[in-house]
């Protein structure tokens, strides 16, 4: 099968398509023939050696979100068979034509949803569903989205609305404020004076937070939070301790896929695609996810 993997750590240019074996699925396990997989910041990690996953081995195939069509399942699977379109999540091996995982680790793929959508739609929706349950969101609470245009953000400021937040903040450049507005969110501009901005748009505080940016971001929602146990950052954990906010802890499960894929057959969830490349431009799908910028998600096509 062919696969984007590395064999040294370093640069996007260390991602190399590579001829490698194709995975067997054993007892329950699945194998899925890829259609699209997710780039996520994790996988630059990897690439980087940043992130290492116990048991890793060159060559690392990268890729932790995927979707595509089963194509073989191992002894005591029950729940999908072949030809079963589906959507799911790993550490690693997305990145290729195939990749083995867990039968507990995916869920069916909503007729609606195509698979570059599906690719793209675990990791971020997951990673938000776990920041708003750990700040617990309730029906008519005001919410701060860091870092709100990005894949994570953008699944952020949605899921909230869809669990009945009130007004959702969320904090962009200015380029991406209609794209935050057409989500439902009141846009503001992040970099210096952004704290006197949120206090100006939530004069008593917002009742939780999340932060997909950074330091910087945290801090602004910790300034204008009502309670900082209703806080969680996906970047900054070290600036949390420093600020006396719980650490997010969490998992990705099928359950919790399942949930939030049912919203997105609801029509209260979307994938906003920043841009599909093909699976040998998997450099450039890290470059574009490094950068820092743009909107919505990045996404592999694997042919």
């Amino acid at each position: 099968m062919l696969a984007m993997a590395l064999t040294e750590y370093g640069g996007p240019e260390v991602l190399r398509l590579m001829d490698l074996d194709v995975p067997e699925p054993g007892p329950g396990q699945v194998r899925v023939r890829v259609r699209a997989a997710g780039v996520m910041p994790f996988d630059t990690g990897v690439r980087q050696g940043v992130v290492r996953p116990p048991g890793t081995a060159f060559p690392i195939v990268p890729g932790n979100e995927f979707a595509g069509t089963v194509d073989a399942v191992g002894s005591a699977v029950t729940a999908f068979a072949p030809g079963t379109d589906v959507l799911g999540f790993s550490l690693l091996g997305a990145y290729a034509q195939y990749v083995v995982v867990g039968a507990d680790q995916l869920v069916a793929k909503p007729d609606a949803m195509d698979f570059v959508s599906a690719g793209g739609f675990s990791g971020n929706a997951q990673g938000a569903h776990m920041a708003l349950s750990a700040v617990g969101v309730r029906p008519g609470d005001t919410v701060l989205v860091s870092g709100a245009a990005g894949g994570f953000g953008t699944q952020a400021v949605q899921l909230a609305r869809a669990w009945g937040a009130t007004t959702v903040i969320g904090t962009a450049s200015p380029r991406n404020h209609d794209h935050l507005r057409a989500l439902g969110a009141v846009p503001v501009t992040y970099g210096e004076g952004l704290e006197d901005r949120l206090r100006a748009l939530a004069p008593d505080g917002v009742d939780a937070a999340v932060d997909g940016a950074g330091p910087e971001g945290l801090r602004a929602a910790v300034a204008v939070a009502k309670d900082r146990e209703r806080v969680a950052t996906m970047l900054a954990d070290e600036e949390a301790t420093r600020l006396g906010v719980p650490l997010l802890r969490g998992t990705r499960t099928a359950e919790r896929l399942a949930e939030i894929t049912a919203l997105y057959a609801k029509g209260l969830l979307r994938v906003h695609l920043r841009a599909a490349h093909p699976l040998q431009d998997a450099a450039a799908a890290h470059r574009a996810v490094e950068s820092g910028h743009g909107r919505g998600k990045v996404v592999l096509r694997v042919d």
